[in-house]
């Protein structure tokens, strides 16, 4: 298994100078008319995206480094901090983004950056197998002594080995995901490496017309002197 997933980074390192070339590419394009510019916006979107999934799964590697702080982590902050860079995605594929906070706890015990790419991968997932003119909701509250992050999605229900392994508390190795199209689990796998370093549960509620997946964090001492 740890050969299949250094495999994984390996090729996800080789995949990166290709991605950046194309993006910049499409960056150097100028004088472009209105069909043109919506191609060279796509294909700047979609390279910014996948170059974000080879950093993190270059992460994956260094997190045996233990080089990633825990410190308190605004989660208001993060959340919105997501959900401003995927606005226009949402938007461009005709989905909503409900978005509620219920936490009285503001501050987590958490690393910032492997958070941000948490809430990220599920916020992409929630984007993706949505239906046109469906929404995502991102609802963040208390749960004792934690608070929980939860995105929900009205899309293709998860398949019972999938959940099974993300209810154990962790992703394998990237898996495809029948019922839902265009998926390799990448995202999932990733969350699920990120959460397991931060100490933190993530895991997915099954519904009959899509599915919530959720990671939970220890709210921070120092949340009091706040």
């Amino acid at each position: 298994m740890e050969k299949e997933v250094d495999g994984i980074l390996v090729a996800a390192h080789e995949l990166k100078a290709p991605l950046a070339i194309l993006r910049q590419l499409a960056l150097s394009f100028d004088e472009m008319d209105t069909k043109n510019e919506y191609i060279r916006s796509e294909m700047i979107s979609v390279s910014e995206r996948a170059i974000k999934q080879v950093n993190d799964l270059a992460k994956i590697k260094r997190l045996e480094d233990g080089l990633f702080t825990m410190e308190p982590v605004a989660v208001r902050e993060v959340c919105d901090a997501v959900s401003h860079e995927l606005e226009y995605l949402f938007s461009y594929n005709r989905r909503d983004l409900y978005i509620k906070y219920m936490n009285r706890s503001r501050l987590v015990t958490a690393n910032r950056d492997l958070l941000y790419s948490v809430i990220y991968n599920f916020l992409l997932n929630a984007m993706h197998y949505s239906g046109d003119g469906t929404r995502a909701e991102l609802i963040v509250r208390d749960n004792k002594e934690n608070v929980k992050i939860m995105i929900r999605d009205y899309g293709p229900a998860l398949p019972m080995d999938v959940w099974r392994e993300i209810k154990r508390g962790w992703v394998n190795k990237p898996t495809s995901i029948a019922m839902r199209p265009g998926s390799s689990g990448l995202g999932l796998y990733i969350a699920s490496k990120f959460s397991k370093y931060m100490n933190a549960r993530v895991g997915a509620v099954r519904h009959r017309d899509g599915t919530s997946f959720f990671v939970e964090l220890p709210t921070s001492k120092q949340a009091t002197l706040f």
